[in-house]
């Protein structure tokens, strides 16, 4: 997040910090990741005055117009983990290590079937259609304001937090998981171009920069991680399985119906709520 005051410094995000806020702190990467910095704040009561779009939607700099080439002066260009925010944005919580265990929402998409997919086609078409995924994927999470932490294989890691998607994260990992189903074509007549299945939970899990050297990366770790990788790979084509926290905090009707499901790996039962994209799922709607 750029720490950059409204009238001062246009140089690096960590010159704002005064040693009192302790960037090591755990205290000052919850509140961070909740809400963002108060230099942060006044900084974009300036920016947002600069008439252009797109812009940041964390520090509102823009990325077009007269504004532009002062802002990528400063590195505020978009991010390569979402375009819709600025480097940044994430560059101070990479330089600093920093992170917290956060309340969030996991996204977890699974393609179904893959093995048998690339065993029936071509090496170069099985990428080709694997790059499609990727950028389908990419662009329904951008779109709900989270952040892709990883392709793994087929199966996409994605997160949603307070910091970049407020309060309502699980709507927004909702929203992202049903558009992805949609885009792959699952609400078609004719069937998905190709067959998906998500998960979604929200649970604490540790926020923050992994990694050393060249490699640090932003991303979220524990049980709750765990939980919606397990979730990914039970739901069927078509599923979003979510976690009775997941459907709470996305507004979902508490009257749906309930199941309990086995999850690998896991010592206690789980009961999920099903959300079904299907060309008779969004004709019901």
């Amino acid at each position: 997040m750029s720490l950059l005051p409204p009238t001062r410094y246009l140089c690096k995000p960590c010159d704002t910090v005064s040693e009192g806020e302790q960037p090591e702190s755990d205290e000052f990467w919850r509140d961070f990741l909740n809400g963002g910095h108060s230099k942060e704040h006044a900084f974009r009561k300036v920016v947002k005055f600069i008439p252009h779009e797109p812009r940041c939607r964390l520090c509102a700099a823009p990325f077009a117009g007269v504004g532009a080439p002062v802002m990528r002066l400063i590195g505020k260009r978009p991010s390569t983990q979402n375009p819709n925010w600025c480097g940044t944005c994430f560059k101070f919580m990479r330089d600093h290590h920093g992170g917290a265990e956060i309340e969030c929402t996991m996204l977890f998409a699974d393609v179904r079937g893959s093995t048998a997919l690339a065993e029936g086609m071509p090496a170069g078409e099985f990428r080709e259609l694997m790059e499609r995924y990727y950028q389908v994927a990419a662009a329904t999470v951008f779109e709900s304001d989270g952040v892709v932490d990883k392709f793994v294989g087929d199966e996409l890691v994605a997160m949603f937090f307070p910091l970049l998607a407020g309060d309502d994260h699980a709507k927004c990992g909702l929203s992202a998981a049903q558009a992805l189903l949609e885009a792959t074509g699952h609400a078609d007549p004719t069937g998905p171009w190709i067959p998906v299945g998500a998960g979604l939970h929200t649970g604490t899990a540790w926020v923050g920069a992994v990694g050393e050297g060249a490699y640090v990366t932003i991303t979220a770790l524990g049980d709750a991680v765990n939980t919606t990788a397990r979730l990914g790979s039970a739901a069927g084509a078509g599923e979003v399985l979510l976690t009775n926290a997941a459907a709470e905090a996305a507004g979902l009707d508490p009257g749906l119906e309930r199941r309990p499901l086995e999850l690998k790996g896991k010592q206690e039962v789980v009961d999920v709520v099903t959300v079904t994209v299907s060309p008779a799922a969004v004709a019901r709607s």
